[in-house]
């Protein structure tokens, strides 16, 4: 006897920008970004946008952002909790390689920040993909080379330099907890 087939849904841009809240699109997979972020996350993330700001102020060529829709595919489409954009953003979303990604780790997000999403920004090429722990209060830092993510540097007190576009950035993690 065979077992049913399932059939999932398979989604695109065209019907992902028409739901309300927050949502991610990977392979046509639709998953939501919710419960909205506790205080810790939020300032987590306000603290390293303003690190990394401080210190590309004087790059011309690149600019920090929160949350932005990026779209690998027309059937994937993340939102980092930070990026780094060199170049500029022509449609409503980001359809070309950001040069840094951070994603803060949350209970219902760890797994697909840690698999997921490392793969898809390692096949994207992204150079750099910085993962946050929130409840360790630990940082990890990827850089890629010859298209695989290698760890360039792990722990609480950190301090590293990102050379994005002939800018760099020496980030101190200790000052975003």
């Amino acid at each position: 006897m065979s077992s049913p087939v399932k059939i999932l849904p398979h989604y695109t841009y065209a019907e992902y920008v028409q739901w309300e809240g927050q949502w991610e699109l990977i392979d046509g997979i639709p998953y939501a970004m919710s419960p909205s972020p506790v205080p810790k996350h939020q300032r987590i993330a306000g603290n390293m946008l303003s690190e990394f700001r401080v210190q590309l102020k004087n790059c011309k060529k690149c600019a920090v952002y929160q949350p932005v829709d990026y779209r690998v595919a027309n059937d994937t489409i993340l939102q980092p909790d930070m990026l780094i954009v060199c170049g500029v953003i022509t449609k409503n979303y980001l359809d070309f390689a950001p040069a840094l990604v951070a994603e803060i780790l949350s209970p219902a997000t760890a797994l697909k920040d840690r698999h997921t999403k490392y793969s898809i920004y390692e096949s994207q090429g992204i150079p750099y993909y910085i993962i946050i722990a929130p409840d360790t209060e630990e940082v990890e830092v990827y850089i890629l080379q010859n298209g695989t993510y290698l760890l360039s540097a792990k722990g609480r007190d950190i301090k590293h330099e990102f050379n994005i576009e002939d800018c760099n950035a020496v980030i101190d993690f200790k000052e975003i907890w």
